[in-house]
């Protein structure tokens, strides 16, 4: 398992439309020492991840503004530098057919919301070790 001095130069997106569920994640990513960058939709989302300097992972809500995060994941998978970045659906949609949906969809993992401030640092280390994250 990954520690949490090994994620300093870690660098996470977050697309997510509600700021307080963005608050929360961004504590926890910055209690892990993980730098986070911000984005309220799947609008341009992979013309404003090209402007980052480096990018490890990728939390994407499904019910966004303007574009859902089904269409955001469809487009940062064209993308030449970004296809690779793990892609992890975070969603209030917390069920095993959303769950059974974003593994067809092509997510690299799925976390339920309301997120679970104690089990939450565990998953992003298990993502970022590899470890395929797929919970409710």
């Amino acid at each position: 398992m990954q520690s949490t001095s090994g994620t300093k130069d870690i660098s996470v997106l977050v697309v997510e439309d509600n700021v307080s569920n963005f608050v929360l994640i961004a504590r926890l990513l910055g209690f892990l020492g993980i730098h986070c960058e911000w984005k309220t939709s799947g609008y341009e989302v992979v013309e404003y991840a090209d402007t980052l300097p480096k990018l490890d992972l990728i939390l994407l809500d499904i019910r966004l503004p303007y574009e859902d995060g089904y269409s955001a994941l469809k487009k940062i998978r064209e993308s030449e530098k970004l296809r690779t970045i793990p892609v992890i659906a975070v969603t209030a949609e917390a069920d095993q057919a959303q769950i059974n949906k974003a593994k067809n969809a092509g997510f690299d993992g799925f976390i339920g919301k309301p997120l679970d401030p104690d089990r939450f640092p565990d998953q992003i280390n298990r993502i970022l070790s590899g470890t395929p994250v797929w919970e409710l």
